[in-house]
């Protein structure tokens, strides 16, 4: 039987995603006192977060290929003018104001870009239910 026709196994879920980082101690900051998310653990050139249970591990590129911006993460929020301006407020520079990137039938989803001291690209979403 080919892999492909194999549907016993399928990957579903993400335990763990790495983002390449230059300073691990300045993006730790960032993320634990900027963005308020939950520190787990470090060790040498890493440091750990929970995104819901997802870890998020920040971390020095091993080697040249791996030395480049993440893939974009978005983060759901409820409120994401609120997000916004408490980001903000803790000194967070967007790329542009919260808009809405896709009308849906019963909600409107809402975006607002930003960089980690990395420069890795970021986002903060919300699925605003249409009243």
């Amino acid at each position: 039987m080919s892999p492909a026709a194999d549907t016993s196994f399928a990957l579903s879920r993400i335990g763990q995603i790495a983002v390449p980082v230059h300073d691990v101690a300045a993006a730790t900051a960032f993320y634990r006192d900027v963005l308020g998310m939950r520190f787990l653990f470090d060790a040498p050139g890493l440091a750990f977060f929970d995104c819901s249970g997802i870890r998020l591990m920040l971390t020095k590129p091993e080697s040249p290929e791996l030395d480049h911006p993440a893939s974009i993460l978005y983060y759901r929020v409820d409120d994401v003018a609120a997000a916004h301006e408490a980001l903000r407020a803790r000194g967070v520079t967007f790329e542009g104001e919260p808009h809405i990137v896709h009308k849906a039938e019963d909600h409107d989803l809402w975006m607002a870009a930003f960089r980690d001291p990395a420069g890795n690209l970021m986002a903060i979403m919300a699925e605003t239910p249409r009243t």
